[in-house]
């Protein structure tokens, strides 16, 4: 079959960045950008991306756990599905592309195929995962977990306020909770995933470099951390004899910022967060008797995920206990770090290359859907930069000239996946 264009040629970035413009607007008027799943903001924008995919030549379904799916048939019909894709809501006050680029550029994958009529030798598949962000129900990624069957009984009875259970709000969005008991898809039902996506940090832009190419996704583990101390007058108690919980608090976090910065290095990626604190009796003229806060670690290394935790609260034990603090901690979740495959990564540097983009290998800082998909399929992510490494607020932004570069290697990585046979492990 002779073409007069090619996919490439085909593709439109004026097209894509329209759409992306265009479904930044389904958000709640007084919170740009803010498009929470299973909301009327979110079900409007799910007619509008099933008509786009329509457009696109895709025909579209919603699987059982509510995800949104546009299929193009290949050339050999019982080869297993290319998948692409990312998701649609937003965290509140999020940003304008986070998610979204993944799940239109895409489409527009798709639509350039269909304009040049090439068909891939697989099929090909685009997905907006259903909630992706932590959901009002307290679980994310919701949607590529039903698809692996890491969607727990459990969590389908979270409930939200007003809300019911998240079971029935999957109902509402057209999934089937009923058929989630066993995964979507398994080991070997899908050739490869490849996902596009901002970086949501400063590494690209900074080294003004166009194409990230992910290596792994980081393991996050969560602490509940209480300190102990006695609540007192804070005027009649001299400093010598107080027990001053939040002084407790301060140490935790200035020596978890210095542990995490000495073990930060170009092969080891590793931060800490202490993000929440809830100080009482929170007064003016009291002091702190109790502190409880969350501490959060991530790090491309399962070593640092495991014990860092550990390490910093044997070496805080001492100085918090000449303090007369106590200190308790709770692990609340524990995630492993995730590696792409080498293969799916070597294919989309050498995409970036063929096109002449310069292109950067690093891990991802975030969660994403990727991380569920690359346990059942060979997977890997391409990074844009974003404008000042900004993310998950409302200042996020991108380059015309980025999107399409990242568009271009998505399609290119996707066609150079197609022909490619993968090692069996």
């Amino acid at each position: 079959m002779s073409h007069t264009l090619t996919a490439m040629q085909a593709l439109s970035s004026q097209r894509l960045w329209q759409r992306l413009e265009t479904l930044s607007t389904f958000t709640d008027p007084d919170r740009p950008w803010t498009r929470r799943a299973f909301s009327p903001r979110f079900m409007a924008s799910r007619e509008w991306l099933t008509e786009q995919m329509q457009q696109a030549g895709l025909s579209v379904r919603i699987d059982s756990g509510g995800n949104l799916i546009g299929r193009l048939e290949g050339t050999q019909p019982h080869a297993k599905p290319i998948m692409t894709g990312s998701h649609s809501d937003t965290v509140f006050d999020g940003g304008r592309y986070d998610g979204i680029l993944g799940v239109l550029a895409g489409i527009e994958v798709a639509h350039a195929l269909h304009d040049s009529n090439q068909q891939l030798e697989h099929p090909f598949e685009v997905v907006d995962f259903l909630s992706e962000e932590p959901s009002d129900f307290g679980v994310s990624c919701v949607g590529s977990r039903a698809m692996v069957g890491a969607l727990s009984a459990d969590m389908l009875a979270q409930r939200a306020s007003g809300a019911g259970t998240l079971a029935e709000a999957i109902t509402l969005v057209g999934g089937d909770p009923t058929q989630l008991t066993q995964p979507l898809y398994s080991s070997g039902d899908l050739h490869a995933f490849v996902e596009l996506h901002i970086e949501q940090g400063p590494v690209l832009e900074r080294q003004d470099i166009p194409i990230g190419v992910v290596t792994d996704l980081v393991g996050i583990r969560r602490f509940r951390v209480v300190i102990t101390g006695q609540p007192d007058h804070s005027g009649t108690t001299p400093m010598d004899h107080r027990k001053d919980a939040l002084v407790g608090a301060a140490i935790l976090i200035q020596a978890t910022q210095q542990k995490a910065i000495q073990m930060n290095s170009e092969q080891r990626y590793v931060v800490s967060t202490v993000g929440y604190l809830s100080v009482m009796p929170n007064s003016s003229n009291a002091v702190p008797g109790k502190v409880e806060l969350m501490l959060e670690i991530r790090s491309n290394e399962d070593h640092v995920v495991e014990h860092y935790g550990e390490q910093l609260f044997s070496m805080l034990q001492p100085e918090l206990q000449a303090l007369g603090l106590q200190l308790h901690t709770e692990s609340v979740s524990h995630g492993k770090p995730t590696r792409f495959d080498a293969e799916v990564v070597d294919r989309i540097e050498h995409s970036a290359g063929v096109l002449g983009y310069p292109s950067l290998r690093l891990p991802s800082g975030a969660g994403h859907d990727a991380v569920y998909l690359a346990g059942i399929a060979p997977a890997g992510m391409v990074f844009i930069p974003c404008l000042n490494g900004r993310s998950h607020c409302p200042e996020e932004g991108i380059q015309l000239a980025h999107m399409e570069a990242g568009l271009k290697v998505l399609l290119q990585s996707i066609q150079t996946i197609d022909q490619h046979v993968f090692n069996q492990k």
